[in-house]
C-alpha cells in the first residue's frame, strides 16, 4: 500500500510557505532529420556555436542529437519559455532540417548513419567523442540515439531548516542528502507512475528492433509500425534506455558514502565482455577503458543525485565535497504533443510527486529489493495500460489493482498540491491532479494511449514527420520572448572563443591527457 504520509502532510500543511523558491531545470535532446525524415549528417550547425561549450545547446551521444539545457530557475513559466526561445532559435539556424518529435528515432537503418558527437581537436573534446565511441561499441549506436527530457529539482533550503533544523547548506549537507535520498527510494518504489502518465513510447519503427527474438512480442502494421498494446514507454525497457550490463552493480541509494563507493567501484572494475572490444586498436580508440563504467556518467538510472562538480571534479568527488545538491529525474518520454517535448502539466505533476516522495517513510533497499522495485516498473513499461492491471507491494508479496494503488496516492497529492497553491487563485497545481487522477479510470487519455492512437492511424514515420514539419513552421515563426538575437550572438562567440583557448591551452598528447584524467 501507499506508505502512510497524514503527519508529514499535517506538517507541510501548517509550514506552507517552505516550498516556495523549488528550483528546477530542463534538458531536452531531438534528433536532426531531414525532410524526408532521415538522420542528419551535418555537423553541429556553426551559426548556433561550439557544442562543446554552449551553456544552452549543445549534442548528446551523436552529432545530430541536440539538447537543450535550461539554466537553473525557480519560475515554471520562464523557464518552459526559455526552453521554447531555445527550440525558435535552433529552427531557424538548422536550415531545411526538422527535429524529431518522438523519443524513439525512426528511419536509421544502420548503425554507419549515426556520426559520433564531436568536439573540436582538444584532448577535451576527444575524451568526450571516445566515451561516446565506447557506449557505442558496447551498448549499440541506436539505442543511444533515444531521446529523453531530464528534469532537474531541487527542494528550497526552507524546507530543510524548517523539517531537519539545518542552518545551512554545509553543515547540513548529510542531511539533506540522507533526505535525497529518502525521495529517490520513494521515487524507485512508486515512481512507476510517470511512465503510466506520461509515457510517449508504447510503438516504434520495425527497422529499430534488431533482435529478433524481441520482435516476435510485437504487432507489426503495413505502415512500418511495431507496437505493444497496452506498453507505455519502451524507451525505458530493455529495447531502450536501460543498461543489462549494470543490473550486476549492487549499487544503493541508502547512503551517499556507499552509493559513491560503489559508483568508483564500478569505474575501477575490469570487465570481461568490455576487454574483449580492446581500448586502443590499430591507434583509434574503441573506449577510454575497459571498466564496468568508462566513467561515473555511463550509470544508468531513471534518477541521478548531482552536484554540479567543479573544474576537473568527478561528479562522485563533488558529492562527497558538498552533499546532494538536486536530483535529475531521467524517466521522461519525449512528450510528442508539445513543440518543446514537455508541458506545464508534467512539470507540475513531477513537483508534487517529488515532494511526496521527500515526505513518505523510505525503508532502506538492498540491491536485491531495488531489482525487485524495478518489476513494477516493468509491468508498467510494457502493459500499463492492460486492464486490471496489479502492482506488486512488499517486495511483489502481494498485490493491488494499478488503478487503486494511484488514487491512493492522488489523495495525498491533492494535499501537496493545496499547499503549493495556497497563493495560487487559479489552483493549478490541483487542477493538474484532478486531470491527471481521472487516467487511472480512463487509460485511454494517457499520453501513450494518444501517441498509439494517432501512430495506428498514419504510422510512426509519417506522424513524426507531420509532426516535426507542423512544429517547424510554428517555432520558425514565433518572435522570440526572453531570451534575445544578441543574447544567442553572445554566446555563440563566447563558446567558440572558449573552445579555440581550451584547444590552445593543451600542453599534453591524448594518450597522456587520458591516462592522468582516468587515474585522477
Amino acid at each position: 500500500m501507499v506508505p502512510d504520509v497524514s503527519k508529514a502532510l499535517s506538517w507541510l500543511e501548517k509550514h506552507y510557505t517552505i516550498l516556495q523558491g523549488i528550483q528546477r531545470g530542463l534538458e531536452r535532446e531531438t534528433l536532426r532529420i531531414l525532410p524526408d525524415g532521415s538522420l542528419s549528417k551535418t555537423p553541429f550547425p556553426e551559426k548556433i556555436g561550439a557544442a562543446l561549450t554552449h551553456p544552452w545547446i549543445t549534442t548528446d551521444f551523436a552529432e545530430s542529437l541536440l539538447e537543450f539545457i535550461t539554466p537553473v530557475n525557480t519560475n515554471i513559466d520562464y523557464m518552459l519559455t526559455f526552453l521554447r526561445d531555445l527550440h525558435r532559435y535552433a529552427s531557424v539556424n538548422i536550415g531545411d532540417e526538422l527535429m524529431w518529435p518522438l523519443s524513439m528515432p525512426c528511419f536509421v537503418a544502420k548503425e554507419d548513419d549515426i556520426i559520433l558527437a564531436q568536439y573540436g581537436k582538444s584532448n577535451e573534446g576527444r575524451l568526450k567523442t571516445v566515451y561516446r565511441e565506447g557506449l557505442k561499441n558496447r551498448y549499440g549506436a541506436m539505442m543511444q540515439t533515444i531521446s529523453g527530457v531530464h528534469y532537474n529539482f531541487s527542494l528550497p533550503m526552507a524546507f530543510w531548516q524548517a523539517r531537519d533544523g539545518v542552518k545551512n547548506s554545509e553543515e547540513g549537507k548529510a542531511v539533506i542528502s540522507e533526505g535525497y535520498f529518502t525521495l529517490i527510494r520513494n521515487y524507485y518504489r512508486f515512481g512507476w507512475v510517470i511512465p503510466y502518465l506520461f509515457g510517449a513510447s508504447p510503438s516504434m519503427c520495425s527497422s529499430f528492433i534488431q533482435d529478433p527474438e524481441k520482435a516476435k512480442a510485437f504487432i507489426e502494421q503495413t505502415n512500418g509500425n511495431c507496437y505493444l498494446p497496452y506498453a507505455t514507454s519502451l524507451r525505458l525497457s530493455d529495447i531502450g534506455y536501460t543498461n543489462n550490463a549494470q543490473k550486476q552493480l549492487g549499487i544503493t541509494f541508502n547512503h551517499l558514502d556507499t552509493y559513491v563507493e560503489g559508483l568508483k567501484r564500478a569505474t575501477k572494475t575490469k570487465s570481461a565482455d568490455f576487454g574483449k572490444l580492446g581500448i586502443k586498436v590499430d591507434g583509434h580508440y574503441r573506449q577510454l577503458n575497459d571498466n564496468v563504467l568508462q566513467i561515473e556518467n555511463e550509470f544508468y538510472a531513471p534518477i541521478r543525485p548531482k552536484r554540479v562538480p567543479r573544474s576537473g571534479e568527478s561528479p562522485s568527488d563533488a558529492l562527497l565535497r558538498g552533499g546532494i545538491e538536486y536530483i535529475e529525474v531521467r524517466a521522461l518520454d519525449v512528450n510528442p504533443f508539445s513543440p518543446i517535448g514537455i508541458t506545464e502539466e508534467q512539470i507540475r505533476f513531477i513537483d508534487l510527486f517529488l515532494i511526496w516522495c521527500a515526505l513518505a517513510p523510505a525503508p532502506e533497499m538492498s540491491s536485491a529489493e531495488l531489482e525487485c522495485a524495478k518489476l513494477n516498473w516493468n509491468r508498467v513499461i510494457i502493459e500499463g495500460r492492460k486492464p486490471g492491471l496489479e502492482i506488486g507491494l512488499g517486495c511483489d508479496s502481494y498485490r493491488q489493482p494499478l488503478a487503486k494503488v494511484g488514487h491512493e496516492l492522488f489523495k495525498d497529492l491533492l494535499r501537496v498540491a493545496d499547499v503549493l497553491d495556497h497563493q495560487d487563485d487559479k489552483q493549478q497545481y490541483r487542477k493538474v491532479c484532478e486531470r491527471l487522477d481521472l487516467m487511472f479510470d480512463q487509460p485511454e487519455l494517457t499520453l501513450s494511449a494518444r501517441t498509439l492512437a494517432a501512430i495506428s492511424d498514419l504510422g510512426t514515420a509519417k506522424f513524426g514527420l507531420a509532426l516535426a514539419t507542423q512544429y517547424k513552421k510554428q517555432l520558425s515563426s514565433e518572435p522570440l520572448s526572453v531570451l534575445t538575437e544578441d543574447d544567442f550572438n553572445q554566446q555563440r562567440m563566447l563558446s567558440i572563443e572558449k573552445q579555440q583557448k581550451i584547444e590552445q591551452n593543451d600542453t599534453m598528447s591524448f594518450d597522456e591527457f587520458l591516462k592522468e584524467k582516468l587515474n585522477s
